[in-house]
């Protein structure tokens, strides 16, 4: 037996000609160029929060700490309101992430159905508010008058719905779920509610890890709906409290001279390196586990418009 019949897949290779091969190694160059300028500021920010600030304004730490200094992380974690933040974003995001999926996943489903009664006006509802607002104070108004103001819930019940995650679902219902399956259970005596959730649900991991994975990181990086709405110190998240203390420590060392202003400002960058990598670790520690559907549901989701 021949080499060519041993190795098939080795006879269809195709020799690149010169102008390709160029080409290819200049595609590989620029995604290489790409991917370093996206990796290295994140690498960038740990290194810089386990430095001296002195060693990184003066441009001598580059792919490993200088000096090893960890005051910015002691300084803190000092903070004993720290950890009660963190665990109220924790809450916020994953009871928040939950009913997010909760609202806006059967909005989309029931958007995507050709037999919903004023379908097209419904649809109109919710592309309007993308593009036009009420406003703060009329939405901080409403969040008053229902109760929500300064109360744990005002970081999940007021702001779940959105327009844009329920266009998604919808768009990934119309164009990956097919209408034979409806049609199948109907003929197997199935009501609307058993086919979404024994049907439809377990084909939607893709879009719903989509949706939550946004969800969970519009939630984790919000402190403006908590400034606004919450007063009580006991409920903020961490976002907000980082903001205050890198704040307080600004304020301290602007209204203080010589060595000691010098002192305070060096702690005030260690601790805004290290503020930016305990608030974002935790979500670039879930991101990989999600990767996959992520991938999958935006593009499932993008087929049809």
């Amino acid at each position: 037996m021949s080499n060519s019949s041993q190795h098939p897949a080795r006879a269809k290779r195709v020799k690149l000609s010169g102008r390709d091969f160029a080409f290819q190694v200049f595609i590989y160059v620029v995604a290489a160029l790409m991917i370093l300028a996206i990796i290295y500021p994140l690498w960038f920010i740990i290194i810089a929060s386990f430095s001296n600030p002195s060693d990184v304004a003066n441009g001598r730490v580059w792919l490993w700490p200088e000096h090893l200094d960890l005051k910015g992380y002691q300084a803190l974690f000092k903070q004993t309101i720290i950890w009660r933040s963190y665990g109220n974003t924790i809450l916020y995001t994953a009871l928040g992430t939950l009913f997010g999926l909760a609202v806006n996943i059967p909005a989309g489903y029931a958007l995507s159905r050709q037999d919903l009664v004023g379908r097209k006006w419904i649809n109109a509802l919710y592309v309007i508010p993308m593009f036009i607002s009420g406003g703060l104070v009329p939405i901080y108004l409403t969040v008053k008058g229902v109760g929500l103001l300064n109360s744990f819930w005002v970081m999940i019940i007021p702001f779940a719905v959105s327009p844009y995650n329920i266009i998604v679902a919808r768009t990934f219902f119309q164009s990956s779920i097919p209408d034979s399956l409806w049609e199948a259970a109907q003929l197997d005596g199935a009501s609307t509610f058993k086919y979404f959730f024994k049907i439809v649900l377990p084909l939607s991991k893709a879009v719903m890890a989509v949706l939550g994975l946004w969800t969970a990181v519009g939630i984790w990086n919000q402190w403006f709906n908590a400034l606004i709405y919450l007063q009580n110190e006991n409920l903020q998240p961490l976002q907000l409290i980082l903001r205050r203390i890198l704040i307080t420590n600004q304020q301290v060392a602007g209204n203080t001279t010589g060595q000691l202003a010098a002192e305070l400002q060096q702690l005030s960058d260690m601790m805004k390196y290290a503020s930016i990598v305990i608030s974002t670790l935790p979500i670039m520690c879930v991101y990989p586990f999600l990767q996959k559907y992520f991938n999958q549901g935006v593009m499932l989701g993008s087929v049809k418009g």
